[in-house]
C-alpha cells in the first residue's frame, strides 16, 4: 500500500480547498443566481447562510476528515465501525463521481471560448450569431467531447502526481494566478461608463425582493459553491496535518470563496450594467451574453481572452478536487495504486461525461425523468446526493460522535482555543439539518421550484 499524502503546508491547504471552492460556481454560477434572485437581496441572504450553514458544515466535514484519516467513505467506517453512517460517503463519492461527468462537459466548453477567444471568433457577431455559435458547439457530435477529454487529461495528469506534488502545487499556482485575473478584470469593469449601476445591483439590497425562493436559493448555492456534501472536504481533511487549526483554516476557506464570488460579480455586473443588458439572462450569461459585452467593449478582445482563461482555471481547480475524491476512495478502501487509480476513474468518468455531452445534441432526445442525460446528473446529484450526504454527516457528528473526539479536533487535543465550540454544536445539531431539510423538501417540488 503506497503510503498516504497529505498537505505540505497551511497555504497548500487553503490553495486547494479555496480552488475547489471556487470554480465555475463562483465565476459562471454564482453571477447568474445572483442577477436572477435580485441582485444584492440574494446576496445579503448568501452571506446570512454561508455564516450559520455552510461555515459549520465544512468545518463538519474536515473533523470527520481528519479523525478518521481515510477517504469520504473510509473516514466513517473507521469512526463508526459496523454502522451505516458510511452511507454519506458513498452518496459523497458518487455525487464528485457523477459530478465530475457533466461538468467536465461544461469546464471542456471553457477551453473552446479561450480558443475562440484568442481567434478572435465573436468580432463582428450579432447577438443572435454569437448565441448560434453557442448551441451548435454545445450540440456538435464531436468538438465539445475532444475538449472535454483534454479537460480530464490535464486534470487526471495532476492528480496522479499525488497530494503534495500534484495538487497543492499546481493550486498554489492557480488560485493565486485566478485572483490576479479577476482583479484585473474588476478595474476594467470598473472604469466603464455607467458601470455603477452594477455596483449598486450587487450590493445594495432591495429587502422587498426577499421570499422563500430567494433563501432556498441562497441555501442551494451554498452548496454547490463551498464544495458540500461532495465527499471534497472530507477527503481534504484527511490530508491536513494535526497542527492546523481547522476552525481557522474553514474560516479562511469561506471568506475567501465568498471574496472571489463577489469579484466575479464585480467583474461581470458592471459590464453588464454598462452595455444595457439584462442581469437576469440565466446560465447563459457568460457563454452567450457576455462575449456581446465583450464585442461593444474597448479593448474587450483581450478582456475576452482573460476572462475565459479566468473561467477555465476556476474549472479545473474543481475538476481535481472532484477527480481526488474517487481516487482516494480507491486508493484508501482497495489499496490501488494512485496512477492506477486515476487512470480508472478518468476512463470511467469521462465515458459517462461522453454520454452528458451528446445529450446536448445527438441523444437529445433521450429522456431520464423528464430531463437528457445531462440534466438528469446534475438534478440527480444537487436534489438528493447532495443534500442526503450532508445531513447524515451532520447528524452524525452532531448526535452520535464522541464529542471528545470532536473537541480533540477543534482544539488540536487542547493545544488551542475553540470558543466557538458551543455555538458550533448548536448549529450542527439544529440549524443545518433544519436549513438542509428545507433544501431537500423545496427541492422536491414541495414548495414550488428553485428554477
Amino acid at each position: 500500500m503506497e503510503k498516504r499524502g497529505g498537505f505540505g503546508s497551511r497555504f497548500g491547504l487553503l490553495a486547494a480547498a479555496v480552488g475547489s471552492a471556487v470554480g465555475l460556481g463562483n465565476i459562471w454560477r454564482f453571477p447568474y443566481i445572483t442577477g436572477k434572485y435580485g441582485g444584492g437581496a440574494f446576496l445579503f441572504i448568501y452571506l446570512i447562510v454561508v455564516i450559520f450553514i455552510g461555515l459549520p458544515l465544512m468545518l463538519n466535514e474536515f473533523v470527520i476528515g481528519r479523525e478518521g484519516k481515510k477517504d469520504a467513505i473510509g473516514s466513517f467506517k473507521e469512526l463508526a465501525p459496523g454502522k451505516p453512517w458510511y452511507l454519506s460517503g458513498v452518496l459523497g463519492v458518487m455525487a464528485a463521481f457523477f459530478i465530475l461527468s457533466y461538468y467536465s462537459v461544461v469546464a471542456g466548453w471553457t477551453l473552446e471560448y479561450v480558443f475562440s477567444s484568442v481567434t478572435n471568433s465573436f468580432a463582428g457577431k450579432s447577438s443572435d450569431q454569437i448565441t448560434n455559435m453557442f448551441t451548435s458547439f454545445i450540440s456538435h457530435p464531436i468538438k465539445p467531447i475532444i475538449f472535454q477529454v483534454l479537460f480530464m487529461v490535464i486534470t487526471a495528469s495532476v492528480v496522479a502526481t499525488g497530494v503534495e506534488k500534484g495538487i497543492e502545487r499546481v493550486a498554489k499556482i492557480m488560485v493565486p494566478l485566478l485572483l490576479l485575473l479577476i482583479i484585473v478584470l474588476d478595474i476594467r469593469a470598473l472604469m466603464l461608463p455607467g458601470s455603477m449601476e452594477g455596483i449598486k445591483f450587487l450590493f445594495k439590497p432591495d429587502f422587498s425582493k426577499i421570499d422563500a425562493t430567494v433563501v432556498l436559493g441562497a441555501l442551494g448555492h451554498a452548496f454547490y459553491s463551498l464544495s458540500l456534501g461532495m465527499g471534497i472536504m472530507i477527503t481534504y481533511g484527511s490530508y491536513i496535518g494535526e497542527e492546523e487549526n481547522l476552525g481557522k483554516s474553514a474560516l479562511q476557506i469561506s471568506i475567501l470563496d465568498t471574496v472571489i464570488a463577489l469579484l466575479a460579480g464585480v467583474a461581470i455586473f458592471p459590464a453588464v450594467f454598462a452595455y444595457n443588458v439584462d442581469p437576469t439572462s440565466g446560465a447563459g450569461l457568460v457563454f452567450i451574453t457576455l462575449p456581446n459585452v465583450f464585442n461593444k467593449m474597448p479593448g474587450g478582445y483581450l478582456f475576452s481572452i482573460l476572462f475565459f482563461l479566468l473561467l477555465a482555471l476556476a474549472a479545473l481547480t474543481s475538476t481535481i478536487s472532484l477527480l481526488e475524491v474517487v481516487v482516494a476512495f480507491l486508493v484508501d478502501s482497495y489499496q490501488f495504486k494512485r496512477k492506477n487509480a486515476t487512470i480508472l476513474s478518468f476512463v470511467a468518468i469521462t465515458v459517462v461525461g461522453i454520454f452528458a455531452s451528446l445529450s446536448q445534441g445527438p441523444l437529445s432526445h433521450l429522456s431520464f425523468f423528464g430531463n437528457n442525460f445531462f440534466d438528469f446528473l446534475d438534478a440527480m446529484t444537487a436534489n438528493y446526493f447532495l443534500t442526503i450526504a450532508a445531513l447524515i454527516s451532520v447528524v452524525f457528528v452532531g448526535w452520535f460522535m464522541s464529542r471528545d473526539k470532536v473537541e480533540n479536533q477543534l482544539t488540536n487535543s487542547g493545544t488551542e482555543k475553540a470558543g466557538y465550540m458551543n455555538i458550533y454544536y448548536f448549529a450542527i445539531k439544529y440549524i443545518v439539518p433544519i436549513g438542509i431539510i428545507f433544501v431537500f423538501l423545496f427541492q422536491m417540488g414541495l414548495f414550488g421550484t428553485l428554477e
